[in-house]
């Protein structure tokens, strides 16, 4: 393939865009090469400014879930768009959705809308705060919730990518009210949450970490967090930006059976528009002004356009059988990409839950941080670079996660299937 064009335009973006990019892992730089530079995209595939396609397996980090410019949500974006982009005054879009997010997710009675998980993520810590009265947030290791102060610690997704251990700027009087500690270790779970002089008032997790790669929750984990949050009154968060509205319609909480205080939302329930929320228990979220004393505010938050197409996009995946079939699909995939891997004896651990998945180049199980630390990255960018070529789209990360679409076809999913053999048979 050529990418001469790519090029040209990175070389450009470069002198205006800190690193040519608006989010750092698009760099590509942790796997050898420049960016593409994608012009459009439908379906499954994404297409770049040298006209090559690709099946796209990134999914716009997680939200196309049904696919790039899909009818439905397209032509509800063309109606909102010609009414209007942007008022900053209550709409009633914004109560369609809220009733559709509450509807759906175990843990919410209300709901408020903010315009990124970065955003969703630091309103509701700040609410647990409030609420509590306390200052320490509990995160996990390798688990990422944005680039607020407060969670640039031991992180995952791009601070891994580039190997930054947190990040200058954040000061010392912050970062001293978070703890981070082994994500899937009870033993240091309850002993960090019983700490008295800990004075903690929230832990926040994502249910399935996603951001150091797929890493799922072992047996019992989610229950032994919930059981002891509940006992010590400490607010439990579940970022829910990736894993909401992908794992089932009620997002891991559901899938697992386990049901956090708070929940924060993003990607999917914006349809592929700029998009956050967090929402969870009344008693909680009342809290906020203007019916309490937590502040938080946004011009754009519940802008039309973004109610528009998250409406749209829940009003599809209600279709009957939606999340079996994208299991069936993904599972199938899955169990392939296994095959290939034992068939050529590369070294790879295929973690999958859902539609969420991660090829880690590593001989041992990835079950927590330090594990996915043992993944060859520089095989990883290898492959990358290999699929690259032959028209497939993965994510620019060996920590980051691959989404399977309800776009991608058999023929979609064989093209890539035939491909990663290709590319593991030129690893050896």
């Amino acid at each position: 393939m050529e990418y001469t064009v790519s090029r040209k335009l990175f070389n450009e973006a470069k002198k205006y865009i800190p690193g040519g990019v608006n989010s750092p892992v698009r760099a590509c730089r942790s796997v050898g090469c420049d960016p593409v530079f994608i012009t459009r995209a439908a379906g499954a595939s994404v297409f770049d400014a040298d006209g090559n396609e690709y099946v796209d397996f990134v999914c716009s980090w997680g939200p196309m879930i049904m696919g790039h410019a899909h009818p439905d949500i397209t032509s509800a974006l063309q109606v909102t768009a010609a009414q209007g982009t942007s008022f900053g005054a209550p709409t009633p879009s914004e109560i369609e959705l809220a009733k559709m997010v509450v509807d759906a997710v175990p843990s919410i009675e209300k709901v408020r809308f903010v315009n990124s998980g970065t955003e969703a993520t630091m309103s509701a810590v700040r609410l647990a705060r409030g609420y509590t009265g306390r200052n320490v947030v509990v995160k996990f290791d390798g688990c990422y919730h944005g680039h607020a102060d407060s969670f640039l610690v031991k992180a995952g997704s791009g601070v891994l990518t580039l190997g930054i251990p947190g990040s200058p700027g954040v000061p010392e009087d912050i970062v001293k009210n978070t703890v981070s500690i082994p994500y899937n270790n009870e033993e240091i779970l309850e002993k960090t949450l019983r700490n008295g002089e800990l004075d903690i008032s929230c832990v926040i997790v994502e249910p399935v970490a996603g951001n150091m790669g797929c890493v799922a929750p072992r047996s019992g984990f989610l229950s032994k967090l919930r059981a002891l949050t509940k006992e010590l009154g400490i607010v439990l968060i579940f970022d829910e930006v990736i894993t909401g509205f992908r794992l089932s319609y009620g997002g891991a909480q559901e899938y697992y059976g386990v049901v956090p205080d708070l929940t924060c939302l993003g990607k999917i329930i914006g349809g592929g528009l700029p998009v956050g929320a967090y929402g969870g228990k009344a008693e909680i979220m009342d809290h906020i002004a203007p019916d309490g004393p937590v502040y938080q505010a946004g011009t754009l938050s519940g802008n039309p356009l973004a109610m528009a197409a998250g409406i749209a996009t829940l009003k599809l995946l209600q279709q009957p059988g939606f999340y079996d079939q994208l299991e069936g699909k993904a599972g199938g995939f899955a169990d392939q990409l296994e095959n290939i891997a034992g068939k050529t004896g590369i070294a790879v651990q295929l973690n999958r839950v859902g539609s969420l998945m991660t090829s880690f180049f590593t001989e041992s199980e990835v079950e927590d941080f330090d594990s996915a630390m043992k993944a060859d990255t520089d095989l990883y960018a290898k492959h990358y670079r290999q699929m690259l070529s032959q028209g497939i789209y993965l994510a620019p990360s060996q920590f980051e996660v691959a989404f399977i679409s309800a776009a991608q076809s058999e023929k979609d999913l064989e093209k890539a299937l035939k491909m990663t053999e290709w590319s593991f048979k030129k690893l050896l």
